[in-house]
């Protein structure tokens, strides 16, 4: 999953040479915590949300279908 994100999320942004992707385990879930240039954070989180929510639910639905549950965070 952590490949997908670096794929889907360094399309979106304009340096994805810096892209920092760390996960961490909180009980039963794994949270996914992106890092970038503050610049390139409007440009994943979108307007009013809409590609952050869209990049969670296609991130949940992929873990559902290992079980698993997932979280998707932007650390600024």
């Amino acid at each position: 999953m952590e490949a997908f994100l670096r794929y889907v999320v360094g399309k979106l942004i304009e340096y994805p040479d810096e892209l920092i992707i760390t996960q961490a385990e909180d009980g039963e879930r794994t949270i996914f915590f992106l890092a970038m240039r503050k610049t390139d954070v409007p440009k994943v989180i979108g307007k009013a949300g809409h590609t952050i929510q869209a990049l969670r639910d296609l991130l949940q639905a992929s873990a559902q279908k290992k079980g698993i549950r997932v979280g998707l965070e932007i650390i600024e």
